[in-house]
């Protein structure tokens, strides 16, 4: 019997052992997981939106050598009465307001500050979009009416098969995908876990088997659409997109600190969400958009490029916020001319482009989602955007 117990004991012993091995192994994984488990916690979501680096791979998006590009301060300028209850019922956490290329509004709140480099979510869209646009000039992508698989054969069989990259620019694919972030078995937190496990995304969107619609006949916002457009830069210029981005959009624009990409295992950017950068900086980049493509002297992505992707060209509900090539258009907007970048938990670039408006927002709102919310947002900057 003692014989047994040692046997039992020594066993034991070594499932202890082993399993801290495994979990020394795994650790930084398994502090990934527990980082996506506990991202949107009220007491974490503010820290964490301004630390990724601390939770996910990142890399580097290098701003390159030159000099910071000017953002003059304009006339001071008081924000309309509902607007200071409004930053506090949404967690904002940052607020830049540019005028005729000027600040004429900058502030932080609930401890964060202007160096701090916050998570876009899906703003990073809009950025790639930019991307795209420089590239098809370019001659590197033939077209908007290319099939994906032509630069992204990994998605041959997939539900993409068949699919275009205008298609997936304006969200069209028909694949299924369930978008639910409040699920933890949706796909959306499913490809959050693979993101935090080191997982690859590559592999994550070929996986996906099934359609609900024709590519090109139903609007239905998938988020890893996005990705898909990722593959196809990749595939067509032969080079990651955190690179690319930095040499065609973000040294051009004279950022004041590198931006960073979330990534997953395989280094490769999580280019429908993961752009970190200063709040400032988004700001630069949308006045970029709102001139044209135009900065410092310098034509940085296509006009026609710009005009063609911030117009409701999607096939959206009649009478819903339109959609254009990554970038949304809000209900009454006159196309072309307001349109808007948006990230889950608050996070805007929005541009009016005929008053000069720019408005850069980062927040930490839990309750993003609920009914009349995102409506309220855009009310309260259409409100300061009118009130200049």
């Amino acid at each position: 019997m003692r014989t047994v117990f040692k046997w039992v004991g020594r066993a034991a012993l070594a499932l202890v052992l082993a399993a801290a091995v495994v979990g020394f192994w795994k650790r930084e994984e398994i502090t990934r997981l527990l980082a996506v488990n506990s991202l949107f916690s009220e007491d974490r979501i503010v820290g964490n939106f301004s630390g990724m680096d601390g939770l996910f791979h990142t890399v580097s998006v290098l701003r390159g050598d030159g000099p910071v590009s000017p953002l003059p301060a304009g006339p001071a300028y008081d924000l309309p009465a509902d607007v200071d209850q409004w930053i506090i019922d949404r967690n904002v956490t940052g607020l830049v307001v540019l005028h005729d290329g000027r600040v004429v509004h900058e502030s932080y709140y609930l401890g964060t500050g202007a160096d701090d480099l916050r998570i876009s979510w899906s703003v990073a869209k809009s950025f790639l979009s930019a991307l795209v646009g420089v590239l098809i000039e370019e001659g590197a992508i033939a077209g908007l009416d290319v099939k994906v698989t032509d630069y992204a054969p990994s998605l041959a069989g997939s539900a993409y098969d068949g699919a275009t990259l205008r298609d997936v620019l304006q969200m069209s694919s028909g694949v299924t995908f369930d978008e639910d972030y409040l699920d933890f078995n949706s796909d959306i937190n499913k490809m959050g876990r693979v993101l935090a496990l080191g997982g690859s995304m590559d592999a994550f969107a070929a996986g996906q088997d099934e359609s609900f619609a024709t590519p090109g006949t139903v609007w239905q916002y998938v988020s890893i659409d996005t990705h898909v457009i990722g593959m196809v830069v990749r595939g067509a210029t032969g080079r990651d997109i955190p690179g690319l981005l930095a040499e065609k959009i973000i040294a051009p624009l004279g950022l004041e600190a590198d931006p960073l990409y979330l990534t997953d295992g395989y280094g490769v950017a999580f280019v429908l969400g993961g752009l970190n950068l200063r709040t400032r900086d988004y700001a630069r980049f949308g006045q970029m958009i709102a001139q044209g493509g135009m900065w410092q002297g310098q034509q940085i992505v296509p006009a026609e490029w710009i005009d063609a992707s911030t117009r409701p060209s999607a096939k959206t509900a009649q009478g819903a916020t339109g959609y254009g090539y990554q970038w949304w258009v809000p209900v009454g907007a006159t196309p072309g001319e307001e349109f808007f970048a948006r990230g889950i938990y608050g996070q805007y670039i929005y541009i009016d482009r005929a008053r000069n408006v720019v408005i850069a927002v980062n927040s930490a709102d839990r309750l993003f989602r609920e009914p009349g919310v995102h409506e309220k947002n855009i009310q309260i900057l259409r409100t300061i955007a009118r009130d200049l």
